[in-house]
C-alpha cells in the first residue's frame, strides 16, 4: 500500500511537471517551496523522467550491448559493436534528455527548499539530501556512458551555454552529493521507494568501485552489510524468484535498498516486461517486444550450471530466429493493465549488489580474495541454487582455488547471472577493461573504440554553445 500511495502522489502531480519545467521561477520561488508538502511534491517529480518507459529503455540498451545478449529489431545494431546507428543515436539522445530533466527537477529542490517559510530545517535537509542522491544517480548514468558532460547544478541550472566538464569533475560532484545524502537521508524510508542513507552508501560503494578506489568501496559496502538491516530473500524455485524477489505484488523485501517503484496503473508500471517478454511465455498479458534474447548454443549459456535457478529464467521460444532462442522470464505480471502498467519494481540496488561489490572490492584492495569476500559471494551463489544464503553448502566456491585475477572473473560472472535485464554487464566490462576481450570471445566481433561511449545529442550541441561540435563530441560520431 505504501508503494501505491507514493506512486499516486506522482500521478496526481504530473500536471505540475510542465509548469515546473517551463516556468520554474513563478511556480517554485514565489509559491511552491513554502511547506514540507510542497517540497515533497517537487521531490517526487525528480523521479518522473526516469520512470514509465525511460529507465527500462536505458537498461535494455545496455543489455543489448553486453557480450551474452542479443538485440532484436531496431536494437540489433547495438550487438554489432561498431557504434550506434541512427535509431539508437536517437534513442540514447532521449535518455540524455530525461537524465537532465531529472537533474533539473533535483536542482529546483536543492536551490529552493532552503527558502521555504513553513518547513523545518530537518525536512529541508532530508529533501535536499534526497534531491542530491537523485542528482548523483543521474550523473552516474551520464558519466559512465558519455564520459565528461556539462555540469548543471543549482547554481548553473539557468545557464544555457556550459562547457563539458571532465570525468573527474563529474565524479567529484557525484561523491559530494552522495556524501551529503548518506549523512542526511533517514535510516528507514518513510514510504517504500524513497532512498535512505543505506541507498546512498550502496551507490557510493558502486561509484568508488568504478573509480578504482577499492578500499573505499569495500568499506562502504561493509557498512551496509554490518548494519544487519538487509538479507537475501530465501528461494527454492524459479517461481520463488519471480514472485518473492521481483513479484508485482511486493511492496518491499528484506533485500531492497533502492528500487524504482511501479504499480498496476496505466503509465505507472514497469515497461521492461513489454520490452523483454514474448507472448508465448504467458507471463505478461500485453504481448511483448522480446527485444533481448540469448542463444542456447552460446558458450556463455552452456557453461552456466543448470542447477542455478537463475538460468531457468531464460525460456526457449522460437519467434523466427531459430529453435535455439531464449527469452527472459525474470519478470512476470499476468494482471498488468497496459504495456507500461506492470507492478514489478525495478531492482536498481539490492543486497546482492552490496555483497558482490564487497566481494570484488575486498579482493582488489588486497590483491587477492579474502575469506569475508568469498563468503559474501557465496551467499549470493547459494541463494541462486535454492540453498540458505548464510549456511555453508556443498556448492560453495573455495578460497584456495582463486587468485586476484580468477576471483575477479568469478565475481563478474556471478554478477552477470544475478543482474539480468538490469543493464550492469556492459558497464562492468567497461570499468574492468574487459569489453574487447569478452565480446571477441563471445561473438568473434571486435569492438570499435567509438562504441565505448554514446554520442552527445545534436540537440544539445545546437542548444548549448559552450560545446564545440568539432572538439567536444565523443569520438566516431
Amino acid at each position: 500500500m505504501k508503494k501505491i500511495l507514493f506512486l499516486l502522489s506522482i500521478i496526481v502531480l504530473t500536471s505540475c511537471e510542465k509548469s515546473l519545467i517551463e516556468e520554474p521561477k513563478s511556480l517554485v520561488v514565489e509559491s511552491f517551496f513554502n511547506t514540507a508538502t510542497e517540497v515533497e511534491t517537487a521531490t517526487n517529480l525528480i523521479y518522473s523522467p526516469l520512470r514509465n518507459t525511460n529507465y527500462s529503455v536505458y537498461e535494455a540498451t545496455l543489455e543489448c550491448q553486453s557480450d551474452y545478449a542479443n538485440g532484436r529489431g531496431s536494437w540489433a545494431p547495438l550487438h554489432v559493436f561498431q557504434g550506434l546507428d541512427d535509431a539508437n543515436i536517437t534513442r540514447v539522445a532521449g535518455l540524455w534528455n530525461n537524465f537532465y530533466l531529472s537533474i533539473r527537477n533535483a536542482n529546483l529542490v536543492i536551490k529552493n527548499a532552503p527558502t521555504g517559510k513553513v518547513i523545518s530545517k530537518t525536512d529541508v535537509a532530508k529533501y535536499v539530501a534526497e534531491a542530491k542522491f537523485m542528482r548523483a544517480f543521474n550523473y552516474f548514468q551520464l558519466v559512465r556512458n558519455w564520459a565528461g558532460v556539462p555540469l548543471r547544478t543549482e547554481s548553473t541550472m539557468d545557464a544555457i551555454d556550459l562547457k563539458r566538464s571532465s570525468t573527474d569533475e563529474v565524479y567529484a560532484l557525484i561523491v559530494a552529493d552522495l556524501t551529503e545524502a548518506e549523512t542526511n537521508l533517514p535510516d528507514n524510508p518513510a514510504v517504500a521507494g524513497r532512498p535512505t542513507k543505506w541507498s546512498a552508501k550502496t551507490m557510493l560503494a558502486d561509484v568508488y568501485l568504478h573509480l578504482g578506489k577499492f578500499a573505499e568501496a569495500r568499506d562502504k559496502a561493509d557498512e551496509v552489510i554490518k548494519s544487519n538491516k538487509f538479507s537475501l530473500v530465501p528461494i527454492t524455485t524459479k517461481t520463488d524468484f519471480q514472485a518473492k524477489v521481483w513479484g508485482p505484488d511486493l511492496v518491499s523485501t528484506s533485500e531492497e535498498i533502492f528500487y524504482l517503484k511501479y504499480a498496476r496503473q496505466v503509465n505507472q508500471g514497469n515497461y521492461m516486461l513489454w520490452i523483454s517478454n514474448h507472448p508465448d511465455t504467458k507471463l505478461f498479458n500485453f504481448g511483448g517486444a522480446y527485444v533481448i534474447y540469448l542463444d542456447v548454443t552460446s558458450t556463455y549459456y552452456k557453461s552456466w550450471n543448470s542447477s542455478d535457478l537463475r538460468k531457468g529464467l531464460w525460456d526457449l521460444i522460437n519467434f523466427g530466429l531459430g529453435a535455439n532462442t531464449l527469452v527472459s522470464s525474470k519478470f512476470a505480471d499476468q494482471l498488468a493493465v497496459s504495456q507500461n502498467g506492470a507492478g514489478n519494481d525495478d531492482p536498481v540496488y539490492g543486497y546482492s549488489d552490496v555483497l558482490l561489490i564487497y566481494a570484488e572490492a575486498s579482493s582488489r584492495a588486497g590483491n587477492g580474495p579474502t575469506e569475508a569476500g568469498m563468503e559474501a559471494l557465496n551467499k549470493v551463489h547459494r541463494r541462486a541454487f535454492g540453498k540458505a544464503p548464510s549456511v555453508a553448502s556443498s556448492i560453495d566456491y573455495t578460497l584456495a582455488d582463486y587468485n586476484a585475477a580468477t576471483f575477479l572473473d568469478l565475481v563478474l560472472t556471478e554478477r552477470s547471472y544475478e543482474f539480468q535485464l538490469e543493464g550492469k554487464r556492459w558497464l562492468d566490462l567497461k570499468r574492468t577493461g574487459k569489453v574487447k576481450e569478452a565480446v571477441l570471445a563471445a561473438t568473434g566481433k571486435t569492438v570499435a573504440d567509438k562504441h565505448l561511449l554514446w554520442p552527445i545529442p545534436v540537440s544539445e550541441m545546437n542548444y548549448n554553445k559552450g560545446l564545440d561540435p568539432t572538439k567536444d563530441q565523443n569520438p566516431g560520431y
